[in-house]
């Protein structure tokens, strides 16, 4: 029996050593059964190599090519009027010669509008408060000269805003919509201590306009088989966002919607793009001072509405400028789990900035 027991023990060191410890009658099959054993664990090793191997690359080239795709895109977007120059190339000359823009009045809507405007595209404005909408109206209207209409709605009021919006609309071949309008918290915080008008306020608006009003203006552009519609979302649509669990949710909805509908429009030369920004300086970000000082990684509104609109055409995905591509491309590098809780522990400190411009107020 201990004979045997060294046997086997000896088949992991080596098959000579094997051979010195059996009879002659018996060694040559064993040192035929050892050789075939670590031949197959050879093989099985390959394999498993080879499967890990594939995997790999799989992996590797699929995050590549998510992040790199809008990159792409833009290239092959700036090089076509080389090779292929009969193709239209301004968005006027692409999609139609009326924009419409919601949220309009403050931030990225309102600069969105200035940038399509600048490009010779008129404009219908859309938003809650009709001084804003007059006053905006009448600097873009001094600046450059197109047409301009606005229209005052409140979203947060449900079904009866998009009646109100096909009327307006009404003999306007829309050739652009931006869904820019957006509600956030006040400021970060826990679930149970949002007000629940706010809750109802960031479904209905963050949900219910991206998907209504888009609703609406799509069968015009499917007939006349062009159009733009730009959805913006947001960089916190990257991971569940704690003390801003409803907002980055609907967030990601707007992601999903917007995939989605990319597909079922491209048969009808419809383009579908999702526009996801990180930390713009604009209102929603009042409550945060560090947010507001802005930087390397936060541009203006003007700055970021300038290069998102430069993408418009060229790319169905983007997050608008180009330190919130680095951003978002680092990030991704983490697994989920881990940015969810860096994210944490931003909002925890956004919150007691928020708290903290309260007292003041």
């Amino acid at each position: 029996m201990y004979n045997w027991i060294r046997v086997l023990f000896s088949l992991l060191l080596s098959t000579d050593t094997v051979a010195t410890h059996l009879p002659c009658r018996i060694r040559q099959p064993v040192l035929e059964l050892s050789i075939y054993t670590l031949l197959r664990m050879a093989f099985i090793w390959q394999l498993v190599s080879l499967a890990i191997y594939l995997v790999g690359t799989l992996a590797i080239g699929a995050f590549l090519y998510d992040n790199f795709k809008s990159l792409i895109s833009i290239i092959k977007a700036l090089l076509e009027p080389y090779f292929q120059p009969q193709l239209p190339q301004s968005l006027l000359d692409k999609f139609g010669k009326w924009a419409v823009i919601t949220g309009a009045t403050d931030g990225i809507g309102k600069e969105y509008a200035r940038e399509l405007a600048r490009q010779g595209l008129n404009l219908v404005l859309i938003s809650r408060t009709k001084e804003k909408l007059i006053a905006v109206t009448n600097e873009i209207e001094s600046e450059h000269k197109v047409k301009t209409k606005w229209i005052a709605v409140d979203f947060a009021k449900g079904r009866e805003a998009y009646d109100q919006i096909e009327r307006e609309l009404a003999g306007i071949e829309v050739g652009i919509l931006v869904n820019n309008v957006g509600r956030m918290y006040d400021y970060p915080e826990t679930l149970e201590l949002v007000p629940e008008d706010t809750i109802w306020d960031i479904l209905t608006i963050n949900i219910g306009a991206v998907t209504m009003l888009t609703r609406k203006i799509v069968p015009q552009m499917k007939s006349a088989r062009r159009g733009a519609i730009v959805n913006i979302g947001s960089g916190s649509e990257l991971q569940p966002m704690p003390n801003m669990a409803v907002y980055s949710a609907t967030k990601k909805y707007v992601t999903f919607f917007t995939q989605a509908l990319e597909q079922e429009l491209a048969e009808f030369n419809v383009t579908v793009q999702l526009v996801m920004p990180m930390f713009v300086i604009t209102k929603m970000n009042e409550y945060s001072n560090s947010v507001m000082r802005g930087g390397f990684l936060i541009p203006t509104a003007r700055s970021f509405a300038r290069s998102a609109v430069f993408t418009l055409g060229k790319t169905s995905m983007t997050t608008g400028f180009w330190t919130h591509g680095l951003q978002y491309f680092f990030m991704k590098l983490a697994p989920l789990h881990l940015r969810m809780l860096i994210g944490h522990q931003l909002t925890r400190r956004l919150r007691l900035e928020g708290l903290s411009q309260k007292k003041i107020t």
